[in-house]
């Protein structure tokens, strides 16, 4: 029997709400993890990417997840791992470095046996690359076997990448594949191998109301090798509380009837994110706020979403379908291919919010490759799109440099 551990999308070093509170507890997840796989004598810790949330992390990050490693790797628990987008580049990764000081270990093609059981790794993949891709990995003597990656697989949300196509071309016979980067946590059954996602240990994005955890995989063979049985199991991370207050408002109703809601929480510590819709009085955002803080909240946001529609409806439009508006007005525009493209992918809906960076950096990073765009340049990685602004502290927004300006900066040619 091998039991592991399966984890991913830590986004360590993330200064969410520009609160370095918030910095400190994706860390503090990711040692979480790392704690209880030590405790229980897990045979190995899987991370299925994204264990950075930007592929320059902060000294103090750095040093973190190095402690954490250390002591995974005092233990005798291995740490395997694959690279996620949000880490990705076109030169060295992190996890090498980790890997050169006996801490980690890369997974690919080649198997790594832990127990019973081979792992192999994909690491993010752009979509535009993965017609090339011909997922031959070596062969295995091991009584299972097991694919790690990173990317937006189907049948689940967002899917992008075919899961089927995956198991089907692989030259292994895999009888799970534990995945990363929706950090929402699932499992289904594909083509007789169990694909699951361990979900994010932090949360990342307003819209990840659920509480956060990780997977506990095991694998256990029967008298044959295609008895194999694969048992996941989601375990709980007790992470920094989040308050969700969603008040609608009556006739006459405003910032008093918000207060009063508010006021039968314990907001000590949290993040509380207020959402305010209805007919009632209009509310100003920041008295809300500090209502909060003032009661201890560690950080407090607030959304009227009637102020967003009603933006919304003040733009003339002469169109049933504003889609068509937009397209419209955009064709009278003299924006580039690749301004298109952005553009697109910004109002695409399938786009999950917390991964629109990503997604539009590999993009640019796409047309740089095939020598279509010009780059100012000579790191078109660090390309930083903001996105949604009905959440623009999430994930998926320019990272907070103006707050590091004391803190040092590592890229990976520092170190090499």
């Amino acid at each position: 029997m091998t039991r592991i551990v399966h984890t991913g999308d830590t986004h360590v070093g993330y200064r969410q709400y520009h609160s370095p509170e918030r910095r400190r507890d994706f860390l503090d997840a990711f040692e979480q993890v790392i704690a209880d796989a030590v405790a229980d004598d897990a045979d190995a810790v899987v991370h299925a990417g994204d264990l950075f949330h930007d592929r320059r992390p902060e000294l103090p990050d750095l040093m973190g997840v190095l402690s954490v490693l250390r002591k995974l790797d005092a233990a005798g628990v291995p740490f395997l791992a694959v690279v996620g987008n949000h880490e990705s580049t076109r030169g060295g990764q992190w996890l090498d470095l980790f890997e050169s000081l006996g801490l980690a270990t890369r997974l690919g093609a080649e198997p790594v046996v832990v127990d019973e059981t081979a792992l192999y790794g994909l690491d993010h993949v752009p979509a535009s690359q993965r017609d090339d891709l011909d997922y031959e990995f070596d062969s295995h003597d091991a009584d299972s076997a097991a694919l790690v990656a990173h990317g937006l697989f189907t049948p689940f949300a967002h899917g992008d990448w075919d899961t089927e196509t995956v198991l089907q071309e692989s030259t292994v016979a895999f009888d799970a594949v534990l995945l990363g980067d929706n950090h929402t946590p699932d499992t289904a059954e594909v083509d007789g191998a169990w694909v699951t996602y361990c979900g994010s240990t932090e949360r990342a994005s307003a819209s990840e109301r659920d509480g956060r955890g990780y997977n506990i995989v095991t694998f256990e063979t029967g008298e044959t090798a295609d008895q194999t049985t694969v048992d996941i199991r989601r375990r709980a991370l007790d992470t920094r509380e989040f308050v969700f207050v969603d008040a609608e408002l009556g006739s006459g109703e405003g910032a008093e009837r918000v207060q009063s809601r508010l006021a039968s929480y314990d907001l000590a510590d949290a993040v509380v994110l207020v959402d305010i819709t209805g007919e009632g009085e209009p509310v100003t955002p920041a008295e809300i706020e500090s209502f909060a803080t003032e009661r201890g909240a560690l950080v407090a946001r607030v959304r009227d979403r009637r102020e967003i529609e009603t933006e919304a409806a003040a733009v003339s439009v002469d169109f049933a379908d504003p889609d068509r508006a937009v397209r419209e007005r955009l064709s009278e525009v003299e924006l580039s291919g690749a301004a298109r493209e952005i553009d697109d992918l910004v109002r695409d809906d399938a786009v999950v919010d917390s991964n629109l960076r990503d997604r539009v950096t590999e993009r640019v990073r796409e047309r740089l490759d095939a020598g279509t765009l010009t780059a100012d340049t000579d790191d078109a990685d660090d390309t930083n799109t903001t996105a949604d602004a009905d959440d623009a502290d999430d994930a998926n927004t320019t990272d907070d440099t103006d707050d590091t300006d004391d803190t040092a900066q590592l890229t990976m040619e520092d170190l090499t």
